[in-house]
């Protein structure tokens, strides 16, 4: 009787260590997921009260400013839905892309840029670009520039599409949009990239890289064959639905509820 009265006793001890232990994991969890939300709903606040207070004077601040609001609502609508840390993380980088947008803007309305943002996931292998380029593509001339212009109005920020690397600079059209709806490229991709980049300092790889995704040109690839990796980096199509809103009607953000009263500063 007394064995029997131990077993329970062990039992009862082990099967309440268990749900402690199981409730301090959630509380941890919890924890860290509202951690997360709070620091992506803070880069959210700044992304909404620069998209609210400016308003752009030319085609191509109107431009940035367009896909500003987008990834203001994109990143809205992930909040909202985060159930974990790591898609906490994706709204906060949603909105910090959406700052290079209105940096961008900025710079194209003659103002200061503001503050640094931070770095975005496979931003700096993508490279930038240096110079004027235009080819002839499938019927259609395509323009990229350092700085934007009437002829280079849409301003990408830079880092992988669709698992491609796109380099920071501002374009006559976003040739990389289909690839951001799809989720893939389309035959001849490649082919453009080269036309359009081959050769420009601040890019560092070649067709045949970015086909096969490589960040950093031939030899990324050959060390992933032997077992390195190439910078993976962020998919930043994932966060971007696609939408043109064209110029800069902001009228259909829906209700954030919570960005009441941002702080203009940037």
């Amino acid at each position: 009787m007394a064995t029997v009265v131990v077993l329970l006793i062990v039992m009862v001890v082990v099967l309440l260590g268990v749900v402690a232990v199981n409730r301090a994991q959630r509380s941890r969890s919890n924890t860290q997921l509202e951690d997360a939300k709070a620091d992506a709903r803070r880069v959210i606040e700044r992304l909404g009260g620069q998209v609210y207070n400016l308003n752009g004077t030319d085609a191509a601040s109107k431009q940035a400013l367009a896909d500003a609001g987008e990834r203001f609502n994109a990143a809205g609508s992930q909040i909202e839905q985060a159930t974990t840390p790591a898609q906490a993380r994706l709204a906060k980088e949603t909105a910090l892309e959406g700052l290079y947008y209105v940096s961008a803007a900025r710079t194209a309305m003659g103002m200061d840029p503001g503050p640094a943002v931070p770095e975005l996931d496979g931003q700096r292998t993508a490279g930038r670009v240096t110079e004027d380029r235009s080819i002839d593509f499938d019927g259609r001339r395509i323009e990229a520039s350092p700085t934007p212009s009437t002829a280079t109005p849409n301003y990408y920020p830079g880092g992988r599409v669709a698992g491609r690397p796109v380099p920071a600079g501002w374009y006559s059209e976003p040739w990389w949009k289909p690839a951001l709806i799809a989720g893939a490229w389309g035959v001849g991709s490649a082919m453009l990239f080269n036309a359009l980049f081959t050769g420009m300092s601040g890019v560092g790889y070649d067709a045949a890289a970015f086909e096969n995704g490589y960040g950093d040109g031939y030899q990324a690839g050959l060390d992933a064959a032997d077992g390195g990796y190439a910078d993976g980096g962020y998919d930043q199509g994932g966060i971007d639905p696609g939408i043109d809103l064209g110029g800069q009607d902001f009228g259909d953000y829906g209700d954030f509820g919570g960005f009441d009263g941002f702080d203009s500063d940037f």
